[in-house]
């Protein structure tokens, strides 16, 4: 087992998870900044060139997990594992944003998620091979379904 340390932080419009758009059509598209630690500088090497990149995170405020919960989506309990729920046995967080640019050790990004001053825990560029009419949405779909 290891035990991880923050790469760096998120600066976002966040200051509250209540702020965070929830639910089924939140869109994000708010713009933020992954701060990387300076002696980490060198492997952001060539970043510049991918689009997207996969940032995993910690949820450092979010106390204690729920197996089963409701999500803002759905009316309908699902487990943790099937959500994109904070509560989780290990609080880590992913999400997905566009890279905007970048200035030295900050990468300006749209499409954060996360509160201001949450630990990045690292950063991988998005890759996928996946055609969009192969992907499945499970339950979400299903919501979303039974609101049209």
């Amino acid at each position: 087992m290891f035990t991880p340390q923050p790469i760096g932080f998120v600066s976002s419009p966040y200051k509250e998870a209540s702020q965070v758009p929830k639910g089924l059509g939140a869109k994000h598209e708010a713009e933020g900044t992954l701060m990387i630690l300076p002696d980490l500088e060198l492997g952001l090497t060539d970043i510049e060139g991918f689009s997207h990149l996969i940032v995993l995170w910690e949820f450092d405020r979010s106390g204690g997990f729920e197996l089963l919960g409701t999500p803002p989506a759905d009316n309908r309990p699902h487990g943790v594992f099937a959500t994109r729920s904070p509560r989780r046995p290990n609080p880590i967080g992913f999400t997905v944003v566009e890279l905007l640019r970048r200035d030295g050790l900050k990468l300006h990004v749209r499409g954060v998620d996360m509160l201001d001053g949450t630990p990045v825990l690292d950063i991988k560029p998005y890759l996928s091979n996946i055609p969009a009419e192969k992907l499945r949405r499970g339950w979400l779909a299903e919501a979303e379904a039974r609101l049209k």
